[in-house]
């Protein structure tokens, strides 16, 4: 059975109780980072080339060398900047937060992108709140090459993010 070693040390029964019987000490491994549940962990990543504000992949990875400023996906519709300036403050100062908007209703579709004073805390965003639940979704944080304007816009043919469209 996968996480029970054999047993270690009996378990004593509580004083004046009576000790008929020792429990075997069972050593569990510890639980799985939210991380390593979404494969962010993964050893290989396909990387995303934003086609429409680099002129390569090698011009995004430059800029992603030096970035601070992270993407956050899997939002809620009804998630807005507050919600985000609040989650996100806990690990560093946030220099702004662009919520990414379905191009022809101005409406939140379901990203943003956050940019923090420091780098430093844009690298610990993504290692410590990939996964954590904001207005009741798990979300996506990765770093990202840095925001330009027209970004905050969907890609989808309705005006909203791609996989809207295959919905």
């Amino acid at each position: 059975m996968a996480g029970v070693g054999p047993p270690q040390a009996a378990i004593p029964s509580a004083p004046g109780a009576p000790s008929s019987r020792c429990l075997p000490r069972v050593i569990l491994p510890p639980p799985p980072s939210a991380p390593d549940l979404l494969c962010a962990n993964a050893p290989e990543k396909k990387l995303y080339w934003d086609r429409s504000h680099y002129d390569s992949p090698d011009s995004q990875l430059r800029a992603l060398a030096h970035t601070s400023t992270v993407y956050v996906g899997n939002l809620a519709f009804s998630t807005r900047t507050p919600h985000l300036r609040s989650l996100f403050s806990s690990v560093g100062p946030v220099r702004a937060i662009h919520m990414g908007l379905d191009r022809y209703r101005k409406t939140p579709c379901g990203f943003a992108f956050v940019e923090f004073e420091e780098r430093v805390d844009a690298l610990r965003a993504v290692a410590d709140l990939t996964g954590a639940k904001l207005d009741g979704r798990p979300i996506r944080v990765e770093l990202d090459a840095g925001f330009k304007p027209g970004r905050q816009y969907g890609r989808g043919t309705s005006g909203g993010q791609v996989r809207d469209d295959r919905r």
